[in-house]
Formats: structure tokens, C-alpha cells, sequence
């Protein structure tokens, strides 16, 4: 994950269920019957990684984020194993059979880039499994985006606004991947998230596309910035009669496949 300002794996955990679903779609996704080498880029507090770990049992499987404070989180359990590292710096000590990716790539500039190289690390009949938010277009990016760069905030944070090129459309996934000689599997799915709470649709975004935000203000002025950008959110995001808040949320997704027999 990125390390502009820390992450809290608390806030990040709040809606642990409903970030692990993309996951799960993903993985379900790649058909590697018994990998001998799992890797999960960017894993964050490790409870996805564990997941794997769980799918497959006789495999070594390690997760590597950039995060100390999500690292101090992660499981301690036999057959698994973290370390902390840049996603953007990791090499493959072997080859792999399964690297997965999931909601770490729009961190990242010129991640198609990573990912033609992080192909060529896969053992034959390997799968890279990647995920990344599509909502950059959505209100939550958006008026985050307009805020920033509106005349009181451009000073300190127009260049930290969410910009709509983090991530490409699934045809450049496609692209990709097919272009580093792997056979692509890519699709989007738009979550229907139900959340609850005051201001869940800020609790959902505070710990994550908000936070390199508010790690550039101090006390007062990070809480001038959130109450405006709560309002955008409250009239972009009405609260239903129930007292729900739906968040619609779409993800991209893409499985490449090394062609081979994999000798795991």
C-alpha cells in the first residue's frame, strides 16, 4: 500500500467485509490447483493473505506491504509469512504460481508497467490475479478532486486530488496482459454497498483516498476540510428512509495466466 501518511488498520477494518468480497471474486477467479509459491502484493493487515493461505494450505505464501503499522496487524500462524516492502521494488525470489494484487495498484503511476514485469515472474501455468477500484469518476473521487482543487485548497493539495487516470479501463487491462503473453481474464462488477452510521460514506473513505489528503493539514484546517467535504458526500449520498446509506462501488478485475503446466 502506499505510505503517504500512515495507515490505520482500525478505520481501514471497519468495512472489513465488504473490502474483502472484491478478494474473494478475484481468487475465485484463478484456477491454480496446488501452487506451490503464493504472493500477496500489498496485503495490508494480512486477513486477505490468510484467505489464500486457507484456499491453499500446502503452499508458501507471503504478503508484502509497505506498511509497518498494517504489518503489526497481520496474522501469526503457520505458513505464512510477511515482509515489509514496496510493491513497486519487489522481485520474485523463484517463480511464482500465484501473485495476487488486490486494491494496491491505483497507488501507483505507471503500474501497467509493474505489471508486464511482475508477468514475467510467474512459473509456468501461473495466474496474476489483480484488482483495483473504477470509482475514480464516481462522486466520493470527484468532489474530492474539485475540492481540492478549488481556490481555498489548491495552495496545499491540488496536487494529492484523485485523479480519474489512476487506473485504466478493463480494455487496457486487457491489453496488458495479453501484451506480456498471458491469457486475460477481465471483468468490472458495481457493488451496492448498504453502509450505516453518520457519515458512513466518510468513515468509508477516510482511510483510504482521503487520507493522503488530510495528511497534508494540520488539526484545524483537516477538520475545516472534512466537515465541507461531508456535506458534498451527505447531498451525493442521501441517507435512505431506512436510515441506510447505499454506496455504489466498481471494481475492475483481471487474471492472466502464464501458458504451461505448472510443476508445483
Amino acid at each position: 500500500m502506499s505510505s503517504s501518511g500512515a495507515w490505520d488498520p482500525a478505520a481501514y477494518l471497519r468495512f472489513a467485509g465488504e473490502r474483502a468480497r472484491p478478494f474473494l471474486d478475484l481468487v475465485s477467479r484463478v484456477d491454480v490447483p496446488s501452487p506451490g509459491t503464493v504472493v500477496d502484493l500489498g496485503c495490508g493487515d494480512g486477513s486477505t493473505t490468510a484467505l489464500l493461505a486457507d484456499r491453499w494450505p500446502a503452499a508458501r505464501v507471503t504478503g508484502v506491504d509497505s506498511s509497518p503499522e498494517m504489518l503489526a496487524a497481520a496474522p501469526a500462524r503457520p505458513g505464512l509469512e510477511f515482509r515489509l516492502g514496496d510493491v513497486r521494488d519487489w522481485r520474485a525470489r523463484e517463480p511464482v504460481d500465484v501473485l495476487v494484487c488486490n486494491a494496491v495498484l491505483h497507488w501507483v503511476p505507471g503500474h501497467d508497467r509493474l505489471l508486464a514485469s511482475w508477468a514475467e515472474q510467474l512459473a509456468p501455468g501461473g495466474a496474476l490475479a489483480v484488482q483495483v477500484p473504477g470509482n475514480f469518476r464516481a462522486p466520493t473521487h470527484a468532489l474530492l478532486a474539485a475540492l481540492c482543487r478549488s481556490p481555498a485548497w489548491a495552495q496545499r493539495l491540488a496536487d494529492v486530488a484523485p485523479s480519474p487516470s489512476a487506473v485504466l479501463e478493463p480494455t487496457g487491462y486487457l491489453d496488458v496482459l495479453t501484451g506480456a503473453g498471458l491469457t486475460a481474464d477481465v471483468w468490472e462488477t458495481t457493488y451496492l454497498h448498504v453502509l450505516s452510521g453518520e457519515d458512513p460514506v466518510l468513515a468509508w473513505v477516510r482511510s483510504t483516498v482521503l487520507r493522503p489528503v488530510l495528511a497534508r493539514l494540520d488539526g484545524p484546517a483537516a477538520a475545516e476540510f472534512t466537515a465541507e467535504y461531508a456535506a458534498a458526500l451527505r447531498s451525493a449520498y442521501p441517507r435512505r428512509p431506512d436510515g441506510s446509506t447505499v454506496l455504489p462501488f466498481r471494481r475492475l478485475f483481471a487474471v492472466g495466466v502464464r501458458a504451461g503446466v505448472s510443476q508445483a
